[in-house]
């Protein structure tokens, strides 16, 4: 019957999508850890041995490097950005929650360096493409200008400058740790996410802090 040629072949190709899917997370996955053994710069034939398969099998899933470091970089922001939110919500009061935020991400800086420095740097991509921290530094912004947002209104203040100040933390934040990483780590953690902390704060604390954060 036509109807069940159809439905078996809908059948075959949903399984076929899965497969797929199921093989990217898996290439995904050995390109982390093939990151981890080899440091940023790994090549492709690296990629692939530690996928255990071939250059030409991971170019069926993937159309470049760039794609494959696309992949990589949405898996990252995926982990990382729910980190950063549970810091935020649970750092309790406007300064809490930034100092929680910074520390966060400096730690997932510090934890695998090689990785960060694979998702920052697109020099042996085959072509340009979109920095996916980009957009996470957004989403993170969007987060940090929201909790500004609820500080302002609680003290009767005009909150449309929590944008700005929002993102504007985030890229200071993110500038830094770069410099820090590039630096080769010439403070610990701990001190540059106080003094990242002490440098946000000095600002919002005139508009958004309570007499416990002053």
């Amino acid at each position: 019957m036509p109807g069940q040629v159809a439905g078996t072949r809908d059948r075959r190709d949903s399984r076929w999508d899965e497969h797929r899917r199921e093989r990217r997370e898996q290439l995904v996955q050995a390109t982390l850890t093939a990151v981890s053994k080899h440091g940023a710069g790994v090549g492709m034939d690296e990629i692939a041995a530690e996928a255990g398969t071939s250059k030409t099998v991971v170019y069926r899933h993937f159309a470049d490097r760039a794609e494959l470091y696309v992949a990589v970089c949405t898996r990252v922001a995926a982990q990382l950005l729910p980190k950063l939110r549970d810091a935020m919500d649970s750092g309790g009061s406007p300064r809490g929650m930034v100092a929680a935020a910074i520390d966060t991400y400096l730690t997932f800086i510090e934890g695998d360096p090689e990785l960060y420095r694979f998702v920052v740097d697109q020099q042996t991509l085959d072509r340009p493409t979109t920095d996916p921290l980009t957009s996470l530094s957004d989403l993170v912004g969007a987060q940090v200008a929201a909790a500004i947002t609820v500080a302002l209104q609680q003290a009767g203040a005009d909150p449309s400058p929590a944008a700005p100040w929002g993102h504007g933390v985030v890229g200071m934040v993110r500038a830094a740790a770069d410099w820090w990483l590039r630096a080769d780590r010439p403070m610990p953690r701990s001190a540059l996410a106080a003094h990242l902390t002490d440098l946000a704060w000095a600002g919002l604390s005139g508009v958004v802090s309570t007499k416990e954060d002053k």
